[in-house]
């Protein structure tokens, strides 16, 4: 027989739903925590969504943020903000900075002159820097690019809403929209909390998000689904606890090892697609919780109607009824 490796034994028993209210409580706690935050803290957009240029510099030399800032402050070009950039890839003697000014009133972006002077204004107190970018964005784009990435996520939503509902029950549908959400808001709050940058790539990790945690939800209903035509008897919550064990090695199988892509990334893969792994990796964990404690505890909670269940005893066959878990 061919081994196999498994992170969690073949045959588990794990009662799911033992400490429901707090695991349930906690989520909606952390969903009104982020969402308070965004209120309060905002978030920190980037040029995408707020509008103005980004430059990024290298240089040989060491980056002194307040020299920077004083060869720039005669130019008159607002609200500027300097960062250097700190990465285990770079190179000794690679220092690189993020140099971000504000939309400047009137203009759909920074003129080529302004450009010029602060590459200008920078050379003259080290000549070695060099721009190997430039970003900018006005704010009418920014704008709309705001109200799309928003239309964007509710439209998944709403698609994914109805998918489920079509090849399941409404109570599904309730449920895996609701873990969507709450993965979502809380991986927003994360970011809006720690004032991490929110750019069009964050909108890219969310969709990714969602597509991810609703594959792992359909398998774990899809499971429920065969259960409730195999178990008449069972109690729903009993079928429940045991459908999350029938699919937790794949689920645990399948998050170890996009994790483990994930990490790689976030240590090797640079500091231009941090965010996006940042936001993909807290949202493999936090869409894997939400499938095992979020989507099936409101399906208990609004409950299934199983009194037009086949009663032949056969399982159901569709695509993932023998998904090896």
């Amino acid at each position: 027989m061919a081994w196999r490796l498994r992170l969690v034994p073949e045959k588990t028993n794990i009662d799911f739903f033992k400490l429901q209210w707090i695991t349930f409580g906690a989520s909606v706690a952390a969903v009104i925590v982020s969402l308070l935050a965004v209120l309060v803290l905002g978030l920190n957009f980037g040029v995408d969504f707020k509008g103005g240029t980004t430059i990024r510099t290298e240089s040989t030399q060491a980056v002194d943020v307040g020299v920077y800032r004083q060869a720039l402050s005669g130019l008159e070009l607002g609200d500027i903000a300097i960062t250097e950039v700190f990465d285990p890839t770079f190179a000794e003697n690679q220092h690189v900075a993020m140099i971000r000014i504000e939309a400047q009133e009137g203009e759909e972006a920074i003129t080529p002159e302004a450009i010029s002077a602060i590459e200008t204004a920078l050379k003259s107190v080290d000549s070695a820097v060099t721009f190997p970018s430039v970003e900018s964005v006005g704010p009418k784009v920014s704008s709309e690019l705001i109200r799309s990435a928003f239309l964007a996520i509710a439209a998944a939503s709403l698609g994914i809403w109805i998918y489920v509902w079509l090849r399941f029950e409404w109570q599904f549908a309730v449920g895996t929209v609701a873990a969507l959400i709450h993965d979502v808001i809380v991986t927003v709050g994360v970011f809006s909390i720690f004032q991490l940058k929110f750019d069009l790539t964050i909108v890219a990790a969310l969709l990714t998000i969602l597509g991810y945690s609703v594959n792992d939800t359909v398998v774990i209903f899809d499971r429920l689904r065969e259960n409730l035509s195999k178990y008449k008897a069972m109690p729903l919550r009993d079928m429940m606890n045991l459908t999350a064990n029938e699919t937790l090695s794949r689920t645990i199988m399948t998050a170890s090892t996009t994790l483990i892509s994930l990490t790689c990334l976030v240590i090797l893969g640079g500091d231009v697609i941090r965010g996006f792994v940042f936001a993909m990796l807290f949202g493999v964990i936090i869409g894997t919780y939400s499938s095992l404690y979020v989507a099936k505890n409101i399906v208990l909670m609004l409950g299934l109607d199983r009194s037009d269940k086949p009663k032949t005893g056969k399982p159901v066959d569709h695509e993932f009824a023998n998904v090896d878990a």
